[in-house]
């Protein structure tokens, strides 16, 4: 494995193993803003306690998601030289501003953990807003910078020298808007689908009191209800993405559809897998004139091929499949959601075991989406990369010592990973939910300064 190729497996198992706990990081806050607004309107205590328990689960994941985000920030300037000196003129900005809106989350995890009980309704309201905008706001920031790199704006290039540097038009490029929807949409998403995979869960177990089992019920029904929406969302922000993809990086939305020759009424490919020698896709479902419509709204839209590129630029083909596999699990998880709505509220039914046991996977799924999301993001644009400027080996380091790097961080990652798993179910299972929903309730978001400060951390925090 070469030096760029190393580079790239490392920042990559970096990036793979932050993205878990920034994604539910962004969507946790999210829930919990909607438990306690539920609260103060329907005067229910048992969404304070989701609001409570789901913040303590939060302060667990914040605490990997701090260091972790560090190590991917020092190794962007690490193995990334060549890319950061065009990054440090150009689009540095939103890095810049990411900090402050970190400040805020931060500032405003405080007052709602340790001050909830002594602020009116509103204000507690007010402060946990303010913990989910900031934590947003950090997301879209960040993912400014990555969709800068696929349709670069706001400077020229000239013999290696960056030169006419506008940053407002760097930060505002045209893929900003779309890329940063589609971030929100499927953090929000993931937060909610692992809620559901523990209320699932905890309701598939059975032997609970009814009073417990009423409590999974709710937090299963309002993740149900997110989810779906916001796969809806994302479907919807999908199809503005393909559009995006159709003007400004058409060679990814080739190799997303094994699309060979330019062609008007091009179809859709539905799974299977891409042949060069063949120049199709094998095993796939065509659905007739579909991509044409995707990319244009019209079924006579002309869709560039791979053919129009020079080879040396294509995509890895590979990412057909990562692009299936993303898109299948989101028509899934809103499936999924919408039918057991359904099965609930209209027809009034218990959920079957069946649908609870599909329950329980929603939440590592919506992972595994996250995590193909952004792979074929990133691998797309591949060999690029800041897009059609400069190529990943001119921005890689030359170092030729990676390797232990690699398998030092590797196994770090393994064991934060292991760690942060055994810390919430020793947390939760030393503090389950039944006596909280049995007796008077504190502030909704408060944390015991004495269980916090005694370790005594690690079940599920719903």
């Amino acid at each position: 494995m070469g030096t760029t190729e190393m580079a790239r497996a490392l920042f990559g198992t970096s990036m793979a193993f932050h993205i878990i706990f920034s994604t539910l990081g962004v969507g946790l806050p999210f829930m919990i803003v909607i438990a306690e607004i539920l609260f103060h309107w329907k005067k229910d205590r048992d969404y304070a306690v989701l609001a409570k328990r789901w913040t303590r689960g939060f302060g667990i994941l914040l605490g990997v998601a701090i260091p972790s985000g560090t190590i991917v920030g020092v190794m962007l300037a690490l193995l990334w030289p060549g890319f950061m000196e065009i990054v440090g003129q150009v689009i540095a900005l939103p890095f810049q501003v990411e900090i402050w809106a970190f400040f805020l989350e931060a500032l405003f995890m405080a007052i709602y953990v340790y001050a909830a009980d002594r602020l009116s309704p509103v204000m507690r309201i007010v402060s946990v807003v303010l913990v989910a905008v900031g934590a947003s706001a950090s997301a879209v920031l960040i993912t400014d910078a990555h969709a800068w790199m696929n349709t670069p704006r706001g400077f020229q290039l000239v013999n290696g020298q960056v030169t006419d540097i506008h940053p407002w038009a760097a930060v505002f490029n045209p893929s900003f808007f779309i890329t940063s929807m589609h971030v929100l949409s499927t953090a929000y998403l993931t937060g909610a689908f692992a809620v559901t995979s523990i209320a699932a869960y905890k309701l598939l177990r059975g032997k609970l009191e009814e009073r417990e089992a009423a409590y999974h019920r709710k937090a299963l029904m309002l993740s149900l209800i997110i989810g779906g929406a916001m796969a809806l969302l994302s479907s919807a922000n999908g199809h503005s993405t393909a559009q995006m993809l159709h003007h400004h990086q058409p060679e990814k939305l080739a190799a997303a559809e094994g699309l060979f020759e330019t062609t008007a009424y091009a179809p859709l490919s539905i799974g299977g897998w891409t042949v060069e020698s063949e120049q199709r896709v094998r095993g796939g479902i065509e659905i007739p004139w579909a991509l044409s419509f995707l990319a244009g709204n019209r079924f006579d839209t002309v869709v560039k091929g791979l053919n129009e590129f020079p080879r040396d630029t294509w995509p890895p083909l590979y990412v057909h499949t990562l692009f299936n596999l993303m898109v299948g699990i989101g028509v899934f998880l809103m499936a999924l959601a919408f039918g057991a709505i359904f099965w609930r509220a209209w027809l009034k039914r218990p959920y079957p075991r069946w649908l609870l046991a599909l329950g329980t996977i929603t939440g590592p799924l919506s992972i595994v989406g996250i995590e193909t999301g952004w792979i074929f993001s990133c691998t797309g644009r591949q060999p690029w990369t800041i897009y059609h400027i400069q190529r990943t080996a001119e921005a890689a380091i030359h170092a030729q010592s990676l390797a232990g790097l690699f398998v030092l961080f590797v196994s770090l990652y393994a064991f934060l990973l292991v760690v942060t798993i055994f810390v919430m179910r020793f947390y939760f299972h030393r503090h389950p939910v039944a006596p909280e929903l049995q007796h008077p309730l504190e502030a909704p978001a408060s944390l015991h300064k004495k269980r916090i400060g005694g370790g005594r951390l690690g079940g599920s925090p719903a």
